[in-house]
């Protein structure tokens, strides 16, 4: 009977739904955890930098890691020596962690930083207080890249108010 046909295709569809709904929650969750163990290794680096402690850089750092910085860390064994050296170059840094937004590929950190530099790695000497949203990719649960974006007038606080040297194709305008 045509009721009979209704019911068969609607319980056809109601279970393909089902289905559906149920591999989305499993992708869900995968996306969770790797947006959790994402989060809890930007945790462990941004520890290492207040602490200078480069113990757990490993589990949290992907071998091959490259920093989109002017800092030069082009793996993670780069990244282990410039950690302490940062760490003592700043050694009453804080670091508040802003806000925070990840998922399954990326944390972005808006992060504020205060302490006293003792002007030897290219900051001025004395106390600084400035913001900057790090960016970070991650593969498998590790660190694979990153940037640092920050504003140009924090910039040109950190350098102690110098203009950074104009390009050839600024005297042109």
């Amino acid at each position: 009977t045509p009721v009979s046909l209704l019911f068969v295709c609607f319980s056809c569809n109601n279970e393909k739904t089902e289905k559906t709904a149920a591999d989305n929650m499993s992708t869900e969750k995968k996306d969770n955890s790797m947006t959790e163990k994402n989060l809890a290794a930007s945790h462990i680096i941004n520890d290492a930098f207040a602490t200078g402690d480069i113990s757990k850089i490993d589990e949290a750092v992907a071998s091959d890691f490259i920093d989109h910085t002017d800092q030069g860390v082009k793996n993670r064994d780069s990244l282990k020596v410039m950690i302490p050296m940062m760490h003592k170059e700043f050694p009453d840094m804080k670091m508040e962690v802003v806000k925070e937004l990840a998922d399954n590929e990326y944390v972005f950190s808006l992060m504020r930083w205060t302490g006293t530099s003792n002007g030897q790695m290219g900051m001025p000497k004395g106390p600084y207080d400035m913001k900057a949203i790090e960016v970070v990719r991650f593969k498998d649960g590790k660190a694979a890249e990153h940037w640092s974006y920050m504003e140009p007038a924090e910039v040109m606080k950190m350098m102690g108010g110098q203009q950074p040297p104009m390009k050839m194709d600024d005297k042109k305008k």
